[in-house]
């Protein structure tokens, strides 16, 4: 196939990126670069399969040259951070639904015919049932983030059944690995770098959330998608996570011993109960049930997969 693969230079889109091109797609990428790196595509630079173009999803007619000629879509271009919600509302509109809008415009105009698209388990809010199924309500998010992926995911389901293209939407636990440039291990890293006597830990160290290996999320991602490809569904939704959960202070107590340090942690307090800031998602678990019904499971737990990215991220960090 001929794949579309928006914020492929990023960290899982990069993931993506290699497997698609390993399995001999032709890939092309539109990035630009405000959270992806070109080191992580630019084993492809030459390759004749590859393409890259540098460019902002907010202009449409980026987004519809880099559509043209496609089979599918791979859309995992969003502006990663959760906090920035509470500082930026509009960047996260922007970046988030803006963009999804101007890929949908495209896809209807260019007549691509499959979507597959990057959601969050933030879309859940604080979910009264754990582990959390795919056809939980309300779906009431408590960040601008979760916000924002939600109007994606609503505006991906009309476009679909309106004008007759099939969607598939990941909502995602929290995903680690190798290249990944922002969330607790990375940070807890970079803090413990600065000052190995103590380690600052955002909240009361209680929030208790599900982690999956970025090898894995991409595995799932493949193996759901051919899954959808043959089945006859116009719209579907699938959670990507692991059946086991850590706690923030566990995480801590990981990096630590995997640096060889024994920190002093200080606790902020956090907001709301203990969270690490406004519209973080205290406790998170979401139900696999319905991706494993396709035969994909994690090879790796919550623990194994933060034992696995510290070691990953402790090389290059």
């Amino acid at each position: 196939m001929k794949i579309l693969v928006t914020g492929g230079a990023g960290f899982i889109g990069s993931h993506l990126v290699d497997r698609l091109m390993e399995e001999g797609h032709e890939v092309r990428v539109l990035d630009d670069l405000s959270a992806g790196d070109m080191k992580n595509v630019e084993r492809w630079l030459g390759n004749g399969n590859f393409e890259f173009i540098k460019g902002d999803m907010r202009d449409p007619e980026i987004v519809r040259k880099s559509i043209r000629g496609v089979d599918a879509v791979f859309h995992l271009a969003a502006n990663p951070e959760v906090r920035i919600g509470s500082q930026s509302p509009q960047l996260l509109y922007e970046t988030n639904v803006l963009i999804t809008y101007n890929l949908l415009e495209a896809m209807r105009k260019e007549g691509v015919k499959i979507l597959t698209f990057t959601s969050s388990s933030t879309v859940y809010g604080d979910a009264k049932k754990l582990p959390t199924p795919e056809d939980y309500a309300p779906l009431e998010p408590i960040s601008v983030y979760g916000g924002a992926k939600l109007a994606a995911e609503a505006l991906i389901s009309g476009y679909a059944h309106t004008f007759g293209f099939r969607a598939l939407v990941f909502r995602l636990a929290n995903i680690i690995g190798e290249r990944s440039n922002h969330g607790v291990i990375y940070d807890f890293i970079n803090k413990l770098r600065r000052n190995p006597e103590e380690l600052e830990i955002l909240g009361d160290g209680t929030q208790r959330k599900s982690y999956l290996h970025v090898s894995d999320t991409v595995e799932g991602m493949l193996h759901i998608f051919e899954h959808f490809r043959k089945g006859g569904r116009t719209f579907d939704v699938y959670n990507l996570g692991n059946e086991d959960w850590i706690t923030v202070t566990e995480i801590a107590e990981l990096v630590s011993e995997a640096m060889g340090l024994r920190p002093k942690f200080r606790f902020t307090g956090g907001v709301d109960g203990g969270r690490g800031w406004k519209g973080d998602v205290k406790i998170m678990l979401l139900s696999i049930e319905k991706a494993k019904e396709t035969g994909w499971r994690p090879r790796m737990n919550s623990y194994e997969a933060v034992r696995r990215t510290l070691r990953e991220l402790l090389k290059s960090v």
